[in-house]
């Protein structure tokens, strides 16, 4: 899923940060715009999306009045406590870095596939070299295997690249990032089980919020409940896992 990103800047909230909670507030959903399917800009330059569509559901389940503003994604978890929107819409994964930040609604999805890609199937993974994009929830994962030996780059397409010419042995990323790859290049292949990190994805909501975060809540379960998050799930996310 996306970068994991680690706010370790201290900010102080103010006492008014917790008024997002107010029957009577315009919730600000925040999120990146530039994550398809979950959140994109489209031709009219709205927030479009399996986020937008559920999010908008979810604010009418919860009696919520909403509005959408969009954050680049280095700085999503910092302006959310800073209290520049009330909660994060983005494609987050639930993860134990970023819980120590924020807090998480129930996730709205299960954990997305994670797949190693490589040219050789015969491949340990676990003393191998492994490419990563910088800052993933991938790159956490391979850092914590005792065998194995992290190199790092900046954009998915460079780990890529460096499993074709020899710098690592496989690539751990997003399964579907990585199938269309594995399809159109005849000397990859996906290899080996696929790994399921974080905890699903949830709105990001400030710890001050648990009003808030207790109305996502009830509203994400009468969807389960009713079938509806399921059917989002099978419009955007075509192959994910339903609840």
């Amino acid at each position: 899923m996306k970068n994991i990103l680690l706010a370790t800047a201290a900010i102080t909230l103010s006492a008014g940060a917790a008024l997002a909670e107010s029957h009577g507030k315009t919730i600000r959903m925040g999120t990146e715009g530039a994550y398809p399917p979950y959140n994109f800009i489209n031709d009219k330059g709205e927030v479009d999306g399996f986020e937008r569509e559920l999010g908008d559901e979810l604010c009418r389940r919860a009696e919520l009045t909403c509005t959408w503003v969009t954050n680049e994604w280095d700085s999503i978890i910092p302006n959310l406590v800073s209290g520049n929107y009330d909660t994060i819409m983005a494609g987050m994964s639930i993860t134990e870095e970023r819980d120590e930040v924020i807090d998480f609604s129930d996730p709205y999805t299960q954990p997305d596939p994670s797949a190693y890609v490589a040219i050789s199937d015969g491949i340990d993974m676990s003393t191998a070299v492994i490419a990563a994009q910088a800052g993933t929830i991938q790159a956490s994962h391979i850092a914590s295997m005792p065998g194995a030996t992290l190199v790092e780059f900046a954009t998915p397409e460079e780990t890529v690249a460096a499993v074709k010419n020899g710098e690592a042995d496989a690539v751990l990323a997003d399964k579907a990032f990585l199938e269309p790859i594995a399809e159109a290049e005849a000397d990859l292949s996906i290899v080996g089980d696929d790994v399921l990190l974080g905890g699903g994805i949830g709105l990001g909501i400030r710890e001050s919020d648990g009003e808030l975060r207790e109305k996502f809540n009830a509203a994400i379960q009468s969807m389960k409940a009713d079938g509806t998050l399921n059917e989002l799930i099978a419009k955007h996310l075509p192959g994910s896992a339903s609840f």
